[in-house]
């Protein structure tokens, strides 16, 4: 039998880590509605949950104006959406 030897942990888990569901800006140009929400997201399978709060990203283009209702922008997508003309909404957690 040979010996075995517990090796330690290392690190932290933070157990107030808030995980976001994840959208990009190029996957809402081709939704048609002009304002989008969470049903929506849902509906396209964009999202999977509708408990889990989620984050827009700024992967890919937009040529048109909407209105996205999000928990969380990241920078380049709030300059995205702005300079297409659209306007996003933060909604709370």
């Amino acid at each position: 039998m040979p010996l075995a030897r517990r090796v330690p942990k290392r690190g932290f888990t933070n157990i107030f880590k808030q995980e976001f569901q994840i959208v990009n800006v190029g996957s809402l140009e081709k939704i048609p509605e002009n304002t989008i929400d969470k049903d929506i997201l849902l509906k396209k399978r964009l999202i999977s949950s509708k408990r889990l709060p989620y984050k827009i990203l700024g992967e890919g283009e937009l040529t048109r104006a909407i209105t996205i209702k999000a928990h969380s922008f990241s920078k380049p997508a709030l300059a995205k959406i702005e300079k297409a003309g659209g306007k996003a909404e933060v909604i709370p957690c």
